[in-house]
């Protein structure tokens, strides 16, 4: 008995719906406004477990957008207006490569040269950023995409256009907005 393609369109219809209605959304309340994230935890598990555990935690509360470069992405994710860094649990393992692409409103850990240096911080892109993804980026590892922006891109725009500089305190800090933005409290909604 063959299955017809309508039926099969149907039936990966309902799978997707399935899918989005079991993904799990984080908000962040930020000094500007709310952020909604919807989680991928069937293309990047082990990062989004990574991920949920430091809100749980309450490590995202009262950090700053630390790096934000207008034509690329904002970073966040750990460090406090004193520009203090928040401890960290283990690393946790790339998962780029799995199908999620660096694209405007998408969520990316952020990491060091070493692609399985992933803790706490994470990036938002801006942009479409392909540069960023498996085969593009210079290491040829990429970033792990593990969710997007599904409400407030309108604040993820307005962070991205608030001015830095170098931070006169700490010279690592080259795209500090002069007005701190903090995540007030990020959280799991239902």
């Amino acid at each position: 008995m063959r299955t017809s393609p309508l039926l099969l369109a149907a039936g990966a219809v309902l799978s997707l719906a399935a899918s989005l209605a079991q993904a799990q959304v984080v908000k962040l309340n930020t000094s500007v406004g709310d952020i909604k994230i919807t989680l991928d935890a069937e293309k990047a598990p082990k990062t989004v477990a990574n991920f949920l555990a430091y809100v749980k935690a309450g490590h995202y509360n009262g950090v700053i957008f630390h790096r934000v470069i207008g034509d690329f992405m904002i970073q966040t994710g750990g460090y406090t207006p004193d520009l203090k860094q928040r401890p960290t649990k283990a690393p946790i393992p790339l998962e780029a490569g799995n199908g999620l692409m660096n694209i405007r409103g998408s969520v990316a850990m952020a990491r060091t040269n070493d692609p399985n240096s992933a803790t706490s911080q994470f990036f938002i892109n801006v942009v479409d950023n392909p540069a960023l993804d498996p085969g593009f980026a210079a290491d040829g590892r990429g970033y792990a995409v593990f969710g997007y922006v599904s409400e407030g891109m309108e604040v993820v725009d307005k962070i991205r256009a608030v001015p830095t500089a170098p931070s006169p305190k700490n010279p690592a800090f080259q795209n500090l907005p002069g007005t701190p933005i903090l995540i007030h409290k990020a959280t799991v909604e239902k």
